[in-house]
């Protein structure tokens, strides 16, 4: 039996232009949790790709080997075969389709043609109980949360008797009970002897699960340690190739005027009709970073939605803009006064993402570019190259597509969009969120930038560190409601937590 079950030897791969890997070397013990970091665009889901069989044998250099034998991977099947597989950040569960259809879709259980119903509920009941979920089979999975959909995911993988299990952040939008319970399965699956390969920016947590840590740099291997071995600061110097000497970089900011002021805002859900935010008030000052804290499902998302005229129409409140009392029943309004807003999911609500950078800076202000609704494509190009230069967007080109930059660039180009509006409150919810810890930074610089500018930022996180770190002064919510405000100079994660729990 071989001491590795996975090694993946002198790996190299070219896309036109670029060489997304450079002789990378990835070998996994088996029944350990192994985590694979490194920035966007370092080659993490181009290695994947090719374990996977998505970038099929000859269209990279190098060897796979699987319990110490040679293979060769044409496509995802031969891969699965092998018993090798990958649960993406987008999971890909047809949610219309019940768990149980989604858990056997393309391998249901048939005899003379006849799919066997029964078998399939009692084997999905079976491997439901096996990673904890609680759920009928027949349920629809879009009736489900994230974290019981990524369990589904695990349970399909299980069922097809997986040996290798890799995970591409797995808790990118999992609250921290749900990301404790996939810990918690994890465990489980490596003491019955599964490998898993975890893909996380969420250092804190690479470092709670992972046995050992493998860094890839610019597609290169950079080393492979134990994790006690490793601390987030050494872990951080590998990754940026360099030392970070402060995480967020915050700038004393001080606070004026009040730009925008928000009484009584109270909003209720367009499908389930329950309050989602309650009678809630507060004030965004020029020169200032407003932090907005609580835990998942506290109404901080729908809060900042329903100012921007992206959430239904049951809205109760008064909402001024220095000083002057505004209406705002679509997002079209929110960005002719200037108020503009930055989605936690950039790919379905930032981006169009196979159009190009420039097509996508130019999205929300194609008034100002244009003469009788024709755009001036040579004004188009020049504000483009202006924030690409300005928010250090790495492109070949501003006619590059969206879908294939980095998470990080990504995140840019949506902030080069909303400058291109020329905001005067700017809503960032989750702005790091699936970001490496690098891009991170550039994220808090170019806050700091817009603070010093006049805009007035508020940042939504679930980063307890990330709102210490970037907030002047921080607000907290419970169940639709505002619970409490904090200045930096006061806040500490244990009084946040008191305030998001209601104690």
């Amino acid at each position: 039996m071989a001491d590795y079950i996975l090694e993946m030897i002198g790996i190299s791969k070219e896309f036109p232009g670029v060489k997304a890997l450079s002789d990378v070397t990835f070998k996994v013990k088996r029944g350990e949790i192994h985590a694979l970091v490194g920035e966007n665009g370092a080659g993490k889901s181009t290695l994947m790709k090719i374990l996977s069989g998505v970038y099929p044998y000859k269209t990279y250099e190098g060897k796979i080997l699987i319990n110490g034998v040679e293979q060769q991977f044409h496509n995802i099947k031969q891969s699965e075969k092998a018993k090798i597989a990958i649960i993406y950040q987008e999971l890909a569960l047809v949610k219309s389709l019940s768990v149980v259809e989604n858990i056997f879709l393309g391998n249901e259980i048939a005899k003379y043609g006849v799919i066997q119903k029964d078998e399939m509920f009692k084997k999905t009941e079976e491997i439901l109980k096996e990673v904890g979920l609680d759920i009928n089979p027949t349920v629809k999975v879009l009736h489900l949360g994230v974290g019981q959909q990524q369990l589904v995911e695990i349970a399909k993988a299980l069922l097809k008797e997986a040996e290798i299990l890799v995970l591409d952040e797995p808790t990118a939008a999992l609250t921290e009970s749900e990301s404790e319970n996939l810990f918690k399965i994890l465990r489980k699956l490596k003491s019955k002897g599964i490998t898993c390969i975890f893909i996380s920016h969420r250092l804190k947590e690479v470092f709670e699960v992972a046995d050992t840590i493998t860094v890839l740099r610019d597609g290169k291997t950079v080393i492979t340690e134990g994790a006690k071995k490793l601390n987030e600061d050494r872990l951080i110097s590998y990754m940026v190739g360099r030392e970070l000497t402060e995480r967020f970089p915050k700038q004393k900011h001080k606070a004026s005027e009040t730009i925008l002021e928000v009484k009584n805002w109270t909003v209720v859900d367009p499908e389930t009709e329950e309050i989602v935010c309650d009678n809630v008030s507060f004030e965004v000052k020029k020169n200032e970073i407003l932090g907005v804290a609580g835990l998942m499902g506290a109404g901080r998302t729908e809060l900042m939605m329903s100012i921007f005229g992206a959430y239904g129409r049951k809205v109760k409140g008064e909402i001024y803009l220095n000083g002057k009392k505004i209406e705002i029943n679509s997002p079209k309004d929110a960005i002719s006064y200037g108020i503009c807003y930055l989605s936690e999911d950039r790919k379905q609500f930032g981006l169009v993402l196979n159009m190009s950078i420039q097509q996508n800076v130019s999205l929300a202000n194609l008034e100002n570019i244009s003469s009788y609704s024709v755009i001036n494509k040579n004004e188009e190009i020049l504000r483009s190259l202006r924030y690409v230069d300005e928010l250090k967007i790495k492109t070949p080109s501003i006619e590059q597509k969206a879908m294939n930059l980095s998470g990080g660039n990504q995140q840019k180009v949506v902030i080069a969009k909303w400058l291109m509006a020329e905001p005067k409150v700017l809503f960032l919810d989750e702005p790091t969120r699936g970001i490496d810890v690098g891009a991170k930074y550039e994220i808090y610089n170019i806050m700091n930038m817009l603070v010093a500018k006049g805009v007035g930022v508020v940042m939504i996180s679930s980063e307890l560190p990330e709102i210490l770190g970037m907030s002047d002064r921080i607000i907290v919510m419970h169940e639709g409601k505002l619970t409490g405000e904090l200045y930096h100079e006061e806040a500490t994660q244990e009084k946040i937590m008191a305030y998001a729990t209601n104690i």
